[in-house]
């Protein structure tokens, strides 16, 4: 089968899985799940990838919303296609994970009609607890892309771009223990746990004055005390501490330390702090096949925008992992319009609306052509191997 009869086939698919895919989507925004809990999505996606005729494994990688389904010769390349489908809290599809899971489903559904003929394999990839959570760095670590050749997904946005701007990420816990005491009767007997937490907060928000332009650190206040008459003995905050690269962001992440040890010390308490495991890596776009999505891309009608000031989603994912380990691509799809930011309500309405079904449909075609483009030329797969950090 040659490439032009293989992109035949990818498009009458994506056609005739459109109402399927539409109301794939609609059903996961209907009813957003968070980090792990995402049971109703698991299952819509992976009964529709059963009714299609694709054995599929639920709950792969040890993980209960995790899926994997592969299709397509064993000995020839293997492309994936992944899907996302975790909200957010009280906003929830704020980020359009329903409109990943959809297109990332219709995609691989696509490819999976011609893989065999074109010698290689597409695995389709349940990946859950983007937001927070990193599930796909708990996958990379149990093997579910030890064989994969490239990665890709599409993330909607509020324009068309060729990429996201991401920056490494790690969360962190901080827990302030001090002594209780009466307020009023005895207030110097006491330790107090909130100002311990007060005093770390605010060097961290002096240091903010000295930091690169692209790293980020938001902290809030998990818990400060019962009641105002009894001191605080215990206190906690949150944190997202962020850096354009995991090397800066671990000498970030020292001097984030000692703002908030400094606060205990002022306070006379004492600090445990937890960095949640994993971190999110920045995101290494391979730029050969970014450059064939955006070929195929605006054969679909689409026109993804270089990265400008002016035209830039900034954030974290745990595709910038899977981007450490194979060559992949996480470009933006419009689905609201320009102006209209992630994680926001007015994003989540668009998410679910006609613009987002747009999204649904163009990204999965989009990424359908490319992954048979990569599939059908060994010229293609070896440019973007060699682009890989590391090859040699």
């Amino acid at each position: 089968m040659d490439v032009v009869e293989a992109k035949e086939i990818v498009r009458a698919e994506i056609d005739r899985l459109t109402p399927t895919l539409l109301e794939v989507s609609h059903s996961i925004h209907a009813n957003p799940e968070l980090n792990f809990e995402e049971h109703h999505a698991h299952d819509t996606l992976t009964g529709v990838l059963e009714d299609q005729g694709l054995a599929v494994e639920r709950g792969a990688y040890d993980m209960a919303t995790a899926f994997e389904s592969r299709v397509g010769a064993d000995d020839g390349p293997t492309v994936a296609v992944l899907c996302e489908y975790d909200a957010l809290p009280g906003i929830g599809h704020a980020c359009g994970h329903n409109i990943i899971g959809a297109a990332g489903l219709g995609a691989g559904l696509a490819v999976a009609k011609v893989a065999e003929a074109l010698g290689g394999r597409v695995a389709i990839l349940g990946t859950p607890a983007e937001e927070g959570g990193g599930g796909k760095e708990f996958m990379i670590r149990r093997g579910a892309f030890d064989d994969i050749d490239l990665a890709m997904m599409v993330h909607p946005a509020d324009r068309d771009l060729r990429t996201m701007h991401t920056i490494a990420i790690q969360q962190l816990d901080v827990r302030y223990t001090g002594r209780a005491a009466h307020a009023a009767a005895s207030p110097h007997t006491g330790l107090n746990a909130l100002d311990a937490a007060v005093l770390g907060y605010n060097a961290v928000a002096a240091l903010r004055q000295h930091i690169r332009p692209e790293e980020r650190i938001h902290g809030i206040f998990a818990d400060g005390g019962d009641k105002p008459n009894i001191v605080p003995s215990k206190a906690a905050t949150e944190w997202y501490v962020r850096s354009g690269n995991m090397d800066s962001l671990e000498a970030l992440k020292t001097r984030v330390l000692g703002c908030l040890h400094g606060g205990a010390l002022s306070a006379g308490c004492e600090m445990h702090h937890e960095w949640i495991d994993p971190p999110f890596y920045d995101m290494l776009d391979n730029h050969p096949l970014l450059d064939l999505y955006v070929q195929n891309a605006m054969e679909v009608g689409r026109h993804p925008l270089p990265e400008t000031e002016g035209a830039m989603v900034v954030g974290s994912t745990d595709m910038g992992n899977v981007s450490y380990s194979v060559p992949a691509i996480h470009p933006m799809i419009k689905v609201a319009p320009e102006g209209t930011p992630i994680h926001t309500p007015e994003f989540e309405v668009h998410a679910g609306r006609e613009e987002g079904d747009r999204g649904v449909i163009d990204g999965a075609l989009t990424m359908a052509l490319t992954l048979v483009d990569c599939l059908a030329s060994d010229e293609t797969r070896d440019a973007i191997r060699g682009a890989f950090p590391g090859t040699t």
